[in-house]
């Protein structure tokens, strides 16, 4: 069972005003969560799109669990810009698959955790510009963060309106795991 706690809400500018629940996951919580997802997968994965570094432990479990042999990565990054505008920063792909590893191809694109949207929907415009097919996946979905009114990703493990602490994030130390979260991710 995973440690549920909160912290102050102090920096999260509007969007919520109630303290922000957080959770710190166990390993045991992320394996019940890709066998809560394996058997939502409506066809065969032909490829994958993880995105990292959250992705990176859900991608490779569930892609040992569906014998995914196609692994590609995405790396994402949203520059810094003046606070009040930092939700209007244009995507900067770090790194992406080729077009031609995409095209044609039901892609699934695998991170940790859908808050805002804005990483993974911007990985997914990317992929249907090179003419991929893409579902998102995600472990946790937190609709009340989302960016995106009523758009979700195809697949998730859990619905969650808490800050969740991963346990390879957890490794990297406590003062990582317990830092207070940012609103945009």
């Amino acid at each position: 069972m995973a440690f549920t706690g909160t912290v102050p809400a102090a920096n999260l500018t509007g969007r919520m005003s109630n303290p922000m629940r957080k959770e710190l996951l166990r390993w045991g919580d992320v394996e019940q969560l890709v066998d809560v997802l394996i058997p939502q997968f409506r066809h065969d994965i032909e490829a994958m799109v993880i995105v990292t570094r959250g992705g990176i432990v859900p991608g490779g479990l569930l892609a040992e669990a569906l014998d995914v042999k196609d692994i590609l990565t995405a790396s994402v990054q949203f520059p810094p810009i003046d606070a009040e505008y930092k939700l209007l920063a244009w995507p900067e792909f770090l790194q992406f698959p080729h077009e031609d590893v995409l095209a044609g191809k039901r892609i699934l694109v695998v991170d940790d955790v859908w808050a805002s949207g804005r990483t993974i929907t911007s990985v997914k415009d990317r992929i249907l510009g090179a003419g991929g097919q893409p579902e998102l996946c995600v472990l946790h979905f937190n609709p009340a963060r989302s960016l995106f009114g009523q758009t979700r990703p195809d697949y998730y493990g859990a619905v969650t309106d808490a800050y969740i602490a991963y346990p390879w994030e957890i490794d990297r130390g406590a003062d990582f795991a317990l830092r207070e979260p940012d609103v945009v991710i």
